[in-house]
């Protein structure tokens, strides 16, 4: 089943648009979901273990370099904005 989330990242730091970028880069490694940048979000579009998985490693990921932040997710089942 396809997954579409639309993820925005507020980091608490005066460098945000830095680490918004490395975030990006972070979900584009994974090679087997689309990510379509946007001016205030990002979307995910994958098979939805994929989806999951990748959401979940890259919040501990986040968490774990850049402490505390804001993570918002709409998570759409059965949906490809394509």
């Amino acid at each position: 089943m396809t997954t579409t989330i639309e993820l925005s990242f507020y980091p608490f730091s005066d460098t945000y648009r830095e680490l918004i970028q490395e975030v990006i880069r972070k979900l584009n490694e994974y090679e087997d979901l689309r990510i379509i940048p946007g001016p205030t979000s990002s979307v995910v579009v994958g098979e939805h273990d994929c989806v999951m998985n990748c959401l979940k490693e890259v919040l501990e990921w986040s968490f774990a370099k850049h402490g505390k932040s804001v993570f918002v997710a709409k998570i759409l089942l059965d949906y490809d904005p394509s």
